[in-house]
């Protein structure tokens, strides 16, 4: 099965692309080829979950591509947990991509953006933690990446400057402002680029501000970003 997403390009399934392929600004799906996320690159939330935003670097993790759900279809409450939590972020969706990627040139691989969920199952991410271990199960799971259409950059330009929000059956839990981030979105996909060859079809998740809380079957989400179409979704 693939994975794709259309333009205002919806989030799609895994399309196996060519090394040097690169997917045109007129695509109507963007093809998933892989999911980046950034842990801890907002000071507040940071502060939340008991950091030091001055000593410590983001996290990069992966999830699978079938961990993103589109079309505001509703997503179901996972299993092995009873602590589910929300995580707004800004998503950025890479239309090219390469090896120790430049600071300076690193936009240039950027498709478009989007606003998506990063889910978390807290409780397992606490034993992990706890125990040293890698945080896959609480991270990497089915639907636990809900996103947006994709909003392409020629029309939003750099977006360094936009209020994000997260609301719960209605009730603001996130509120912040992209130009928050302790790491910039170019920063981002540079020091991503040392680790991972990036291509075409990689989304990333840059990371979410303060105010992650739980979320319980029933709740609806809407997730917003100036300029980009609203996410929202029930919890079922």
């Amino acid at each position: 099965m693939e994975y794709v997403i259309q333009p205002q390009v919806m989030p799609s399934v895994p399309v196996r692309l060519e090394a040097d392929e690169e997917i045109s600004t007129h695509s109507a799906q963007f093809p998933i080829h892989r999911i980046y996320c950034v842990g801890r690159n907002y000071s507040e939330h940071v502060k939340e979950m008991g950091g030091d935003p001055k000593q410590e670097p983001p996290i990069f993790f992966t999830k699978p591509a079938t961990a993103c759900v589109v079309l505001n279809e509703d997503v179901t409450y996972p299993q092995a947990t009873n602590d589910l939590h929300h995580e707004v972020e800004l998503v950025v969706a890479l239309s090219s991509g390469g090896k120790n990627l430049a600071v300076e040139s690193a936009l240039d691989c950027v498709y478009g953006y989007a606003v998506g969920i990063d889910f978390t199952r807290r409780d397992l991410q606490a034993v992990a933690k706890e125990k040293g271990r890698p945080w896959d199960a609480a991270k990497g799971f089915d639907q636990s990446a809900p996103i947006s259409a994709i909003v392409a950059r020629e029309v939003l330009g750099k977006l360094t400057d936009a209020q994000i929000c997260l609301r719960v059956n209605g009730e603001i839990r996130q509120n912040a402002n992209i130009n928050q981030m302790i790491w910039s979105v170019p920063e981002i996909i540079s020091e991503l680029s040392k680790f991972f060859e990036l291509k075409a079809g990689d989304l990333i998740y840059t990371g979410t501000p303060s105010g992650v809380a739980a979320v319980v079957a029933g709740d609806r989400l809407s997730a917003s970003i100036e300029g980009i179409e609203v996410l929202e979704f029930a919890i079922v």
